[in-house]
């Protein structure tokens, strides 16, 4: 597969932990939910990856260090993820693609990413959404598609209609990106929403406009895409880890 790189997004405190330790090194079985995602990424084959890191960064710093290919790049204010992509804009580079991570998915696999690489290269698309449909979408942003179930658009949760609210399917905060389109899409980005903030998904919009093919892909098995934010969902993903090397 031709050059790809790894955007893990890993500033936030997370308050919902009630910890002042930062979320992303919570751990599952000794190991760090941030590691979770640099090794899915490491095995769909991105070799250079960047942590964007915020709240305590030296500890998160030093504790991912030891990592082949990790760089970081520091965001002083959490200003939204565009904003987060936009502090790790120099280690974009202008060819090949950019997988955009959270660091607080310690269930999505190196397969899936590797099937949704595939896929965003098949199609030709300048930029790919992970997409997963959920019985309970509350707080994620929505994925609209047309009558001939071909994607529209990607809306935010409090940005979106009534009607709107109503989608299953939902933005997974997980991108593939041409880097060329990224770099070029994240100059355009504008604070003109609900919350004040850079949002990523308006990139696709931008992409869309200079002529770049925007796609969602749906991901068949949705706990992939569970972040966590509260204890009980730490204990939820630790479950499924446990679970997933019993059947290993």
């Amino acid at each position: 597969m031709e050059d790809i790189r790894a955007i893990i997004l890993a500033a936030g405190k997370g308050t919902r932990m009630k910890s002042e330790l930062p979320k992303v090194l919570h751990e599952i079985d000794g190991k760090p939910l941030a590691q979770y995602v640099i090794d899915a990424a490491k095995e769909a084959g991105a070799k250079e990856l960047c942590l964007v890191v915020g709240y305590q960064r030296d500890r998160v710093m030093e504790r991912l260090a030891g990592n082949t290919g990790v760089t970081f790049a520091v965001q002083k204010e959490q200003l939204g993820t565009g904003h987060a992509v936009m502090c790790a804009s120099q280690f974009l580079g202008q060819k090949g693609q950019v997988f955009i991570l959270c660091g607080d998915t310690p269930l999505i696999t190196g397969e899936t990413l590797q099937a949704f690489a595939q896929y965003h290269k098949a199609q030709g698309n300048a930029v790919t959404v992970l997409s997963a449909v959920l019985d309970n979408a509350d707080g994620y942003g929505r994925i609209l598609r047309d009558e001939a179930g071909t994607f529209v658009k990607s809306v935010e949760h409090k940005d979106a209609t009534p009607k709107e609210r109503e989608v299953k399917e939902v933005n997974a905060g997980m991108y593939i990106f041409d880097a060329g389109y990224l770099k070029e899409a994240l100059t355009h980005l504008t604070t003109d929403n609900a919350q004040g903030e850079y949002y990523l998904p308006d990139t696709m919009d931008f992409i869309r406009a200079a002529g770049g093919k925007v796609d969602a892909w749906k991901v068949a098995d949705a706990t992939e895409i569970a972040g966590v934010n509260t204890p009980e969902q730490l204990a939820e993903a630790a479950a499924v880890i446990v679970d997933r090397r019993r059947q290993a």
